[in-house]
């Protein structure tokens, strides 16, 4: 809230006080028009020549107040009230060097005493208000403008002081998350100050925050109908582009207001203009231009923490987190409480995996600003990711080879550290074949845990026992899991892994008690311009002394952000050493080709209470030995609904001919049913 420079005008000083045989006009008309230095040079003269004259000292002492001297004005009203104890005039001297020197608490009881002994003062009642407004008690602030007005009805400064009172108390409310509160504080100060642009961007910036971001739009759109705001209308609206996911729209906007500052001589709306160009060039991954561009800033602005930001984003975009990590660091040495040097290093550490420096640096968002809703979301994201969680499934599957099964599953997460967690599973499955009347289940149990060595490299360890009864045999057999991920490079990451499993997909399979013994390799590459390359090789050895390597490759192509696009080609290939065609699917050589797409919106991106899904479909060829080609397709899908932060229900469903799919080389169809329930909060935060 702005302190207004005066409670009451200097004429009404000419008015009420003596002038003696001084002739005070010309410093009256000094401190009226803001002249400070020349109204104390002005009034120091006088005083020379009259050290005593209160009109003069009054005079002096707001001159040197108003022109920063604060302290020293302070010091001569204090004199002045010596003199003068019961002089009500000198009273609201002092109270208002009181606001001057931010001394709030003092002025709070001393106002409070003014207007108990002239209820009526106009200056008194505003001062009273503009020291609870600094104070932060808005609703007492409100009251007492408003007896202000009642004094003086339509007076500028009272309205101005009431202004800044509602924005204040919107801004408390917004802070506190009650939106509802803050819109309505906001719309009353609309009422009071039509189109005024202070409150408009307070009100969008309030829908922004809300997430209501059509409401955001209108109120950016009704600025921009004000010519001189058009340009901080225009960055409004490319922002609510960008987070509706519109990045083509965010640059045009951002690029028409980047055009429209080549002239202008204010210096604030030129940063915050090409800010927000800069970042519409990286939302849509123009990483040359915007690099040329901060490269410039750079020099023009050397070491200064909103040109940092924008590299730190722009090495984020890039993957390159440690880069990106330095300038938060230069932020920070800067300015230990900048909100962009403190919530950005929380987001760079969590991608590094340096989780518990991550909650450190969130921590210090909110030291500085108390419960901001970005890190306090981060904060809550950290704590729901290392909470324990239990995933279950139950799936119904069926092929044109007549088998069945059906099947549930239930994974648990315990973790107890951030670098340290606890695994477990079941399983329940039961399969039948219809024309053979055959009939197997398996009980799979196993235990394990995951570790984090260090930020780049994950261990995994799963042990556990397989128990089936089939028509003509009963067993138990081991099972294992042991995986370690590296995030070799920047983009890369490769996964290393063993896998003891049995092969239960029909009921003849696991009455053969086959066990498979599978060395993996999985790898992905992502890239900056949207091309992504995903690798996996497997080799199996089994207990009946067949093997199998097993190629998969998949390039593609990431269309559209939001919702996620991608298309690309797949390829596969499959050999086995023995073909045993009458037992399960074992060619000495299988190819497929296909194209596919798939269309998503992640479970992750979703928002409590929304709907999410994730559709793929695949058509290409197959070739098994020498038979000739054979089309191939697949369709797979899942749509869900995210009932809070903490649980979700989709449905899932499966149907593809390719014949790798299953071990009998069957086309299949499978549908089934996912709940994912985070139910025990825990938290890490060091």
């Amino acid at each position: 809230m702005k302190t207004l420079k005066s409670l009451f005008t200097i004429s009404f000083l000419a008015f009420t006080l003596s002038l003696s045989a001084q002739n005070m006009q010309d410093g009256f008309t000094y401190l009226e028009t803001g002249q400070y230095a020349k109204a104390e040079q002005f009034f120091n003269t006088i005083l020379k020549d009259y050290p005593n004259n209160k009109t003069a000292r009054l005079c002096y002492g707001r001159a040197i107040g108003l022109n920063g001297k604060t302290d020293a004005a302070n010091a001569l009203f204090s004199d002045l009230l010596k003199d003068y104890p019961n002089d009500f005039e000198v009273k609201l001297n002092y109270g208002e060097s009181l606001l001057w020197n931010s001394n709030f608490a003092d002025a709070k009881s001393y106002y409070k005493g003014l207007v108990t002994e002239n209820p009526k003062s106009f200056a008194a009642l505003l001062g009273f208000a503009n020291t609870l407004s600094n104070l932060k008690e808005y609703e007492d602030a409100l009251t007492y403008v408003n007896r202000a007005l009642e004094v003086s009805p339509g007076n500028p400064n009272a309205l101005t002081s009431k202004k800044y009172i509602y924005l204040g108390y919107a801004y408390q409310n917004q802070q506190g998350q009650n939106y509802e509160k803050a819109e309505e504080l906001l719309n009353k100060n609309l009422e009071l100050f039509n189109d005024d642009k202070d409150t408009l961007l307070n009100l969008g910036n309030l829908y922004l925050i809300w997430e209501k971001y059509d409401e955001a739009q209108n109120i950016y759109n009704r600025l921009a109908k004000q010519a001189e705001h058009n340009t901080i209308a225009l960055n409004g609206l490319a922002l609510v582009a960008h987070l509706k996911g519109k990045e083509k729209q965010a640059l045009a906007l951002s690029t028409q207001a980047y055009n429209s500052i080549s002239d202008s001589t204010d210096t604030t709306i030129k940063k915050q203009t090409t800010e927000r160009y800069a970042q519409a060039l990286i939302w849509n991954k123009k990483f040359k231009a915007a690099s040329e561009l901060i490269d410039q800033l750079i020099i023009e602005y050397p070491n200064e923490n909103w040109v940092l930001a924008l590299r730190a984003t722009l090495n984020i975009y890039k993957s390159n987190f440690k880069k990106s990590l330095e300038d938060y660091n230069k932020i920070l040495v800067n300015d230990s409480t900048s909100f962009d040097g403190n919530l950005g290093k929380a987001n760079v550490l969590k991608a590094l995996g340096r989780t518990e420096d991550a909650y450190t640096s969130a921590e210090n968002t909110l030291k500085y600003y108390n419960k901001q809703k970005d890190a306090t979301n981060f904060i809550n994201q950290l704590d729901l990711s290392f909470s324990p969680t239990i995933e279950t499934k139950a799936s119904h599957t069926f092929d044109n080879g007549d088998n069945k099964a059906y099947t549930f599953s239930a994974n648990v997460t315990y973790p107890l550290s951030t670098k340290f967690q606890l695994l477990g599973n079941y399983s329940y499955r039961l399969t039948n074949n219809s024309v053979k009347e055959v009939s197997a289940s398996a009980n799979n149990l196993s235990f394990g845990l995951s570790y984090q060595l260090i930020p780049n490299l994950t261990l995994k360890g799963i042990a556990g026992l397989n128990s089936a009864e089939a028509e003509n045999n009963a067993y138990n057999q081991l099972l294992a899991d042991v995986s370690l991920n590296i995030k070799t490079f920047k983009l890369q990451t490769l996964e290393l892994g063993y896998k003891r499993q049995v092969e239960s997909f029909n009921a003849a399979l696991l009455d053969r008690e086959l066990v498979q013994n599978n060395y993996y390799a999985n790898y992905n590459l992502s890239t900056n311009f949207n091309l992504g390359w995903y690798t996996q090789l497997i080799h199996t050895s089994q207990n009946d002394g067949n093997t199998r390597n097993l190629l998969f490759t998949s390039l593609y192509y990431n269309i559209l952000p939001k919702p996620g696009l991608k298309a690309g080609v797949n390829y596969q290939h499959i050999t086995f050493k023995d073909q045993v065609p009458t037992i399960y699917f074992s060619p000495e050589q299988f190819n497929a080709y296909e194209v596919f797409a798939n269309l998503i919106k992640d479970e992750t991106a979703a928002k409590p209470k929304e709907w999410f899904y994730n559709l793929t479909g695949a058509f290409g060829y197959q070739f098994i030995e020498d038979d000739p080609k054979q089309t191939a397709y697949r369709l797979q899908g899942a749509f869900g609904y995210k009932f809070s932060e903490r649980s979700l229900l989709n449905l899932y469903g499966t149907h593809s001919n390719i014949a790798s799919a299953t071990a009998a080389g069957f086309t299949f169809t499978e549908v089934g049913l996912r709940f994912k329930w985070v139910f025990l909060k825990k938290e890490f935060k060091k």
